[in-house]
């Protein structure tokens, strides 16, 4: 009777096989591990970014068309580890285009979070080129 007793006590997060400490919150998220869970996420992460101000949604957009570019089979981004110069480098190079293009040009920094945005939704089957269909 005892031993049935223990098998229904949950174990303590602590002595969980492989794995210490709280969960990410992907696993977390309701029908991460169901098929198509991937595609759920991308169509929220779309939908999040509808909500981005105007200069944001304009300058993702712009990093989407030059991203085009440099989107091919076997192409960087599609690595298993992303180079993080590679990265780096290509957002200086996305930097300069808008730089180019207007006068007042957006930081690096957001640059490079709408780039690595961009690339996590090509990696992952999500669309290319305009994504902004709703506008």
């Amino acid at each position: 009777m005892e031993f049935h007793s223990k098998l229904l006590q949950p174990l303590p997060e602590s002595r969980v096989r492989g794995w210490n400490g709280p969960l990410p919150f992907y696993m977390a998220y309701p029908g991460y591990q169901r098929p198509g869970g991937e595609q759920n996420l991308l169509q929220d992460l779309e939908y999040l970014q509808q909500m981005y101000p105007n200069e944001v949604k304009r300058c993702q957009r712009r990093v989407a068309e030059i991203l085009d570019k440099a989107d091919y089979e076997g192409a960087m981004i599609y690595d298993e580890y992303p180079d993080r110069c590679s990265l780096l480098a290509l957002t200086k190079s996305i930097c300069r285009v808008l730089e180019n293009e207007e006068e007042n040009a957006p930081a690096e920094e957001m640059v490079q979070v709408l780039l690595c945005n961009e690339v996590y939704k090509r990696r992952h089957g999500g669309r290319r080129g305009n994504i902004y269909s709703w506008q």
